[in-house]
Formats: structure tokens, sequence, C-alpha cells
């Protein structure tokens, strides 16, 4: 397991990537899906990271809070042939993890490189016109076995949907690197 940091490439203000992408529910999902909501969560993740299994519970009870109002999409940019990584896989994760927003996948990478996105969980926060407000941790709890005493995503979507400014709109995930496919 390579353990790896959030870089900093979209800066505050960027527009979101474009994607469309197949989702575990045999679906496209586009991010144009994503228009009428007062933001988009877009959380690159995967199956077998442990950094990714100990925040689930955190992006779950996120998504129950803040889903009417704020778009999530979890991307796997991780390649399929990796151990834990297929299309079967991602499915079970989702069931056992009780994921009810759409899982995509981005088999080639693409997309996370073009956010630039390097480790799993990395989030991207971005507002009503899908305009980077905020990127990086869930929590203040970055390694598995750590309690959150900070629930960073948690403030930040409350700021975003009060119209406030995310002062601190960069402060990394840290997780296991992206196994993107060679």
């Amino acid at each position: 397991m390579a353990k790896v940091e959030s870089r900093m490439q979209l800066q505050r203000g960027d527009s979101a990537p474009i994607f469309e992408l197949p989702g575990i529910d045999g679906r496209g999902h586009a991010l144009a899906e994503c228009a009428g909501k007062s933001g988009v969560l877009v959380i690159f993740m995967c199956n077998h990271c442990p950094y990714v299994k100990a925040r689930m519970a955190e992006i779950v009870a996120l998504h129950r809070e803040y889903g009417d109002s704020v778009a999530f999409v979890g991307i796997n940019a991780s390649d399929p042939a990796y151990p834990g990584e297929s299309f079967q896989d991602m499915k079970d994760f989702a069931e056992a993890y009780g994921m009810e927003f759409p899982y995509l996948v981005d088999a080639n990478g693409d997309l996370a490189k073009a956010y630039g996105a390097t480790c799993t969980p990395d989030p991207f926060l971005f507002d009503a016109d899908q305009r980077l407000v905020f990127h990086g941790r869930i929590s203040d709890a970055l390694e598995p076995g750590d309690t959150p005493s900070e629930h960073t995503m948690k403030e930040n979507i409350e700021k975003l949907l009060r119209g406030e400014e995310i002062e601190k709109w960069f402060n990394p995930s840290l997780g296991c690197s992206i196994k993107f496919k060679n």
C-alpha cells in the first residue's frame, strides 16, 4: 500500500472537469445531472483502500444529511484488473456500505488525472456553478484507526449551503495511491 497525500492541481474557482462515465447501476452518469443542486461532491475512491473503508460511514452519513442539496458522486479510477477493483467488487462495496449515490468507473484514470486526484479518498467540493470551493479531507481522522475530532467536509458543506467562503479551500486528504492502469 503506497500512502500519498492529495495534491493541488485544480485551483479555487476552477470549473469541474466534465465527465460521462458508466455507473454500477448500469447507466451512464454525467456531471450535467448535478445541475440544479447547491453543490457537487466528487469523491475519488476505491474498494480495497483501508483509508476509504475507514471514512465510508462518514461519507454515507454526509450523503444522507445533505444529499437533497448537494449531489454526491463516487468515482473509482483504479485499474479494474487490480485486486478488489472490478465492476462486481464496486457493486459489492456499495451494497456493503449502503451507498445510495452514483459510483462510477474511470477505468483509464483520465478523469482522475484531469482533477489531479492522487489518493483515495480524494474529495472535491464544487458550488452550484460547479466551481471548486474545497479540495481535501473528509475529517481530521487521516489514518484508518483515527477518530475524527473535526468534521472538515461537513463544516465546509454547511458553509457552502450558507453562502460563506471556505477560507482554507485546500486541506489535503491522505490515503492509498490510485492504482492507475499502466
